[in-house]
Parts: C-alpha cells; structure tokens; sequence
C-alpha cells in the first residue's frame, strides 16, 4: 500500500509540474496580450482626445479643458485625464490624478522630453492603472502634454482566473487519475497478485484447493497462472513422495527424523486425536511500533524446541499473551493462527493482570522456583501472596484448557515447565479420561534443596495429576522421585519408573530436549558467504582475528560473570592473544521486572567495562556486550563467524544454545566449551568440558580452543552434529508422543 501512495503522488507531481508549466506560459501570453490591447487602445483614445484638447489649450481655454476632462471621468475602465502644461503643472485633471501625481508627473515629462507617447502600468491606491501620455504642440514646439488613465485591474483579475481555473482543473484531473490508478491496480494487478500470494500459500501448505477466480480470468496473470499451476503439481507429487518415504521410514529407528517424519509418525498414533501445548511462553508476540504490528519470536529455549513440533503436527497452544499488541490480532476466542506467515496450528492467549503477573510469574515461578531448582547459590524467595497468585493462574490455564477440550475424545495435553506444576491435577480432576504430560525444563534438584519450599507438597501433588512426567536426564528423575518418596505418601516402582498416588499412576522418564536439526538454515558448505565474518565484524565497528562467542539470556544461571573472569585470566595468562581476540557476548535482555535481574545486568555492564578499561589498546578492547533480542537469523552469522561458543552454565537443565552452535557449523570447523552442569555435556562428548567454576581451566580451553588443528576441529565438529542429527526435536517429540499415547 504504501509503494502505491508513493506511486500516485509520483504521479501527480509530474502532472502537477507539466500544468503549472502550461499555466505560467498561459498567463505569460495572456498578460502580454492584454497589456497590448489595453496600450493599443489607450493611444487611440488619447489621439483622438488631443484632436480635441491641443488647440484649446493654445487658445488657454481653461474651463473648456476642465469639462472635457470631467466628462470623461469614471468611464468603463477609463479612471481620469489629466492636461498639463511644460512645467508639468495641472492645467485640468480628473480627481485621481493627485493620488498618482508623482508617477503621472514622471510619464509627462518622459513624453514631453521625448516629444512623443509615453505609457507605464503604476498602482494608484490599491489600484493598477496604465498611464499614457502625448505631448501637445503648438506651432513651434511641445507646450504641454495630455495623460490618459485606464484601469488596468482587469489584467491581474483575469490572470488569476486563469490560475483558479487551471488548478481546480488539476485537482479535478488528480482525482479523477488517483480513483481510475486505485481501480485498475486493484482490479488488473491488485486482487489477480492476492489471488496468487492466496495459490503460493495453498501450494506451500499442501492445499489442493484450485486457483481463486480472480487470478485465473485474469489476461496478464494467465501464463503465470499455468507456471504456478505446475509448480503446485510439482509440490504436491514432491510432498506425497516426502510422506511416503517418512511413512517408510516409521519402523526404522535409525533413519533421520525429519518433520515430515514427524507429521506422519503423529497421524499414525494420534488417528485424528489433537495435540494441546500448554506454557507460560508464547511462541509469537505480536508489538506495536507506531501503527504498524511486527512479531518476534522469544529468546526461550523452550520456545525454540517446541515451535518446530507444533509446525509438524498441528493442534493448539495455549500461552500468556504479553505482547502490547496481542489482542489486536487475535479473534473474538483470543485466537490467532500461527506462524504468521504460514499458519500450521492455532496459538489461544490468555490474559493476565499486572498483579497476577507479578505474583505467579516474576515472583513465585522466577523468585523462587527457579533458583530452588537451579543450584546456582542464589537463596529462594517465597511470599505467601506470590503463592497464592500462582494458583490463581494456574487455575486460569486449566480454566482455559477445560474449555478447549469439552467436545475432545482422548485429548493429549502437554505442559510445559515450571510455571505451570499444579496445571495437570486440575486437569485430571474434571476430565480423569485426559492424558496429561508436563515436561520439566529446568533442573530436579536433590530432595534436601527442594524441601525448603513452603508448598512443595503442593507442588508435587499438582505434577503428579499428569500421567507421564519428562525430566532432560536420568539424574533429575532421579531426584524427582526420591523427593517424591521423602514428601508424600505414594507407591514408587523403582523398576518401571513410576509413582501411584491415589490409584493414579505417573511415569517417570527422560527425554532430552533437542533443536530441529536440519534447523531451517541449511547451507552446502559452496553458499556460506566466505566474507560473512568480516561483514558481521564491520557491521559491529570492530577488527580481530579471532572470535570468541557466548549467547543467552541475562540470567544469573548462565554463568556469565564466571566467563567474563575466564576471559580477564586468559588475557593475562596469555597476552599475545591481545589485540588479537574478541569476545562477544550476546546478552538478552531478561526477567527485567525482577530486582535480581535488573541488577545483574549492572553488574554485568560492570565487569565488562572493567576488564576493557584493564586490556584496552587503541581503538581494540577485548568484550562486546550487546543487551538486545537477536532472532534466529542474525543468531546464525554469530554462530558461523565464531572460533569457538562459551557455554558456562551454572546449573542447567539441557542447554540448547550448545546445540544450536553445532548444528549452525556447516563447515565442521569451530570448537564448543562446555560446562559439565549442562544437560547438553552429557550428549556433546566432543565439546571441551569445563567447571564454569574453575576460571583456570576455562581460559586453558579457550587457548586450546583458538590454537586446535583444523581436522581435530572437524572430527569434533562432525560428531557432536551426527549426535544431534540423530537425537533432533522431531525424535524427542515423536518420543515422547509415543509414550504418552500408549499410556493413554
């Protein structure tokens, strides 16, 4: 719409500029004309006056020169007369000549001097006037002159006229064009190129629907419209090919799972039962910049892993909608279909109030879950009125589920995280036929730290309403049930790896979380842009050889601060590398509502700004912090141009920032530090493995790192890629969906 606007008034100014052109050259010829005419008939008046007046003025016949001069006064465009004598002296004049006697005594003595006619336009009052003077003669010489004056306003009148005249014809013109210009591109190109966007997305979804009429009667589009036909018939032999080769591929473990793997995989278990993804983070938020609406997709881990899920097998996700713009898009059942440009399922938002934001979220679930469950040394906080906000939402999300399940046979639900622990009790208590699954991202800690929390009865009570619970490693299971054994009254089968409470049985399992390698970036190693690094490095304003990565959230967990010391001892320990090296730490803006939060980003900024007031040379210093949201693709140049990515965790439930960094490595070059407190170390063998604790040893990885030979970098590269080739998000998932279903 907007190239439109700006085609239109492309266009009007054009025809703006070609008729003021004609305009001006119009009245150029229009005000010469007239001047002409109103000259040619001044003179003739005032020959034929002097006829009249030259001998009377020899004879001095005063008065008779005065009724002559009377009798002409206040004609038609004829303003007055005036007979002067060779001294420029007022012998008779009409009652405006005074107004004008300077200017009149000008033209008379120019036209005495000259001994002939002598005219000039002059304004008298308001007035535009012409002034035409002949001298009169007697036998021997000029004795005086006669001055005639005509109105001249007509002139500037009728030039107007023609500019009014001329630009309302114009606006007339404009409108007339912008209307015919909107109807014919809305007509002609308009509705033919929706209709076409309309076939490309029916041809990219697998829609089989015939092209909308608009573009198939369409004379220009018409061989457009056969190409895209055969490229739609193309796509949908290519897709039944995918399905029956992924349909091929179901009973062979060791085949890739891909998403049309997946998709299939679903359809033979599910057989039309629908998938309901539950969580406390949206996969899309939708903001307002001006008028306009944009969506960016959340620096969430979980986010990242489940949306590719949802994409392959469809269904609904329920979310808290926390963008300023979210209700704007959503329909009248708070639903949106997603992803915005290509919709494969529906994403339902549900609303919260500032205060139950504040309570469930930034204080019980990120005050004190999250540090309880993270062994991170940082105590817990648990308010009483954080608590019961808590329930409050996780009532409001079950509320919500309820609703969408009411007229479901089966339905499968699976909850995400942490946020949501007392969800799956809720559940089952109104619809005891629902299988429920709840996948626990974060850490199980130990029995003893958990056993702090107030409500941890509670809490496991709700977690154990779902008929199976996922952990990311056998250690957190682990935990899980032994904290189960020491809080509750419950029957735990140790061999089967379940918990009955109730008469309800709850399975026990790990699944560790992946990506959707291939990831949707792919590149053959020929297409990776061989100056992609020095265009990201000019793009920061910074020169180096060597590039050193790490990427997360502002999160106390993550270890940022110990990498940063990790950096300050490698500089020391070896100082060739200064001047050399530059670390880029990718830092998202998180949780900014939390004190903690807010004031580790301080501390953050702080120790960065330390360190390169400490190493700093010229225009080099050894940290770039940038605190601002990526997305996925800008992610992938940091991951492609870095020699190695710095994953400190502190505690972690898997980590899939490690993931992403091998999977983003076509070239297999590149070196992964990892810490040993991650899920991703107990896959990832071939990362160099850290205590993020152990500064020392976190710079000597980094040498190592820097000064591996490029085949030990492959070899490395290669395996932690095949490991999570094998092991992707589309394996988790149809893993976990397996389980659930014949729990179910």
């Amino acid at each position: 719409m907007k190239q439109l606007i700006v085609a239109l008034l492309i266009i009007i100014t054009i025809i703006t500029l070609i008729v003021v052109a004609f305009t001006i050259n119009q009245v150029s010829q229009e005000e010469q004309r007239l001047k002409s005419d109103l000259q040619y008939r001044s003179t003739l008046l005032a020959q034929s006056l002097k006829e009249s007046v030259e001998p009377n003025f020899i004879n001095k016949s005063d008065a008779y020169l005065q009724n002559v001069v009377e009798r002409f006064s206040n004609k038609e465009r004829f303003a007055g007369l005036g007979i002067y004598d060779n001294k420029n002296k007022v012998i008779a004049a009409s009652s405006v000549i005074p107004e004008a006697s300077a200017s009149a005594q000008n033209v008379v003595a120019n036209a005495m001097d000259a001994d002939k006619a002598n005219g000039d336009f002059e304004t008298m009052g308001n007035k535009k006037v012409y002034l035409l003077a002949v001298p009169l003669h007697d036998d021997k010489s000029v004795v005086g002159a006669l001055m005639v004056v005509q109105n001249a306003g007509y002139i500037d009148d009728r030039l107007n006229e023609i500019w009014r005249n001329n630009l309302i014809r114009l606006l007339i013109q404009a409108s007339l064009l912008s209307f015919a210009v909107l109807l014919l591109i809305r007509w002609i190109i308009f509705e033919p190129i929706r209709g076409l966007v309309e076939t490309l997305k029916l041809a990219r979804a697998g829609g089989t629907e015939q092209s909308p009429k608009s573009l198939t009667s369409s004379f220009f589009f018409r061989p457009l419209v056969k190409e895209i036909s055969n490229i739609r018939s193309s796509l949908q032999e290519a897709r039944i090919s995918a399905s029956e080769e992924a349909r091929m591929r179901l009973e062979k473990l060791d085949s890739p799972w891909t998403a049309e793997r997946l998709k299939e995989f679903t359809k033979d278990i599910l057989r039309g039962r629908t998938i309901f993804m539950v969580s406390n983070r949206e996969p899309y938020i939708h903001t307002k910049d001006g008028g306009k609406i944009s969506y960016y997709f959340p620096a969430s881990g979980m986010a990242t892993a489940i949306e590719p899920v949802m994409r392959s097998c469809g269904g609904m996700w329920i979310a808290n909608g926390t963008g300023d713009a979210d209700k704007l898009v959503v329909d009248k059942l708070d639903k949106i279909q997603v992803p915005p440009d290509e919709p494969k399922y529906t994403l339902k938002r549900i609303w919260l109030t500032e205060e139950e934001e504040a309570g469930y979220y930034y204080g019980f679930s990120n005050e004190g879950l999250w540090p309880l469950c993270h062994i991170a040394h940082n105590r817990p906080i648990f308010r009483k009125e954080d608590w019961e906000k808590y329930k409050k939402v996780n009532q409001k999300f079950a509320d919500a589920i309820l609703t969408e399940i009411k007229n479901q046979d089966r339905p499968i639900i699976l909850i995400q995280d942490f946020h949501l622990s007392l969800v799956p009790k809720m559940i089952k208590a109104q619809r005891p036929g629902a299988v429920i699954g709840i996948f626990w991202h974060i850490p199980w800690p130990n029995p003893e730290s958990f056993s702090i929390c107030p409500w941890k009865k509670e809490i496991l009570d709700g977690m154990l309403g779902a008929d199976l619970l996922g952990f990311h490693t056998q250690l957190h299971c682990n935990n899980f049930i032994e904290t189960v054994g020491r809080e509750l009254e419950s029957m735990i089968d140790f061999e089967r790896f379940t918990i009955t409470k109730n008469g309800h049985v709850s399975s026990i399992k790990p699944f560790p979380i992946s990506i959707s390698f291939p990831n949707g970036f792919e590149k053959v190693k020929d297409e990776i842009d061989k100056d992609e690094k020095e265009k990201l490095l000019k793009s920061l304003g910074i020169k180096t050889r060597y590039i050193g990565l790490g990427i997360d959230r502002l999160d106390y967990t993550k270890g940022i601060l110990e990498r940063l010391k990790a950096i300050e001892i490698f500089l020391n320990k070896y100082p060739s590398y200064l001047g050399h090296f530059i670390f880029i730490q990718i830092a998202a803006p998180s949780r900014t509502k939390v004190k903690k939060y807010r004031d580790f980003a301080v501390e953050i900024e702080k120790e960065a700004e330390r360190i390169n007031s400490q190493f700093k040379i010229k225009d080099w210093k050894p940290i770039v912090l940038l605190e601002k949201h990526h997305d996925h693709k800008e992610i992938q140049k940091f991951y492609r141009s870095a020699d190695f990515c710095l994953v400190t965790s502190l505690h972690d439930g898997m980590n899939l920032v490690a993931k992403e960094y091998a999977a983003a490595r076509y070239d297999e070059k590149g070196v992964l530090i990892l810490s040993q407190y991650t899920g991703a170390s107990r896959e990832l063998k071939d990362a160099l493995i850290v205590n993020p604790y152990n500064g020392e040893q976190t710079a000597d990885a980094i040498k190592e790192a820097l000064e591996m030979k490029p085949y030990e970098q492959t070899k490395r590269m290669r395996d932690m890629r095949e490991t999570i080739k094998n092991y992707n998000v589309y394996r988790w998932s149809a893993e976990l969906l397996k389980t659930i279903v014949n729990l179910g």
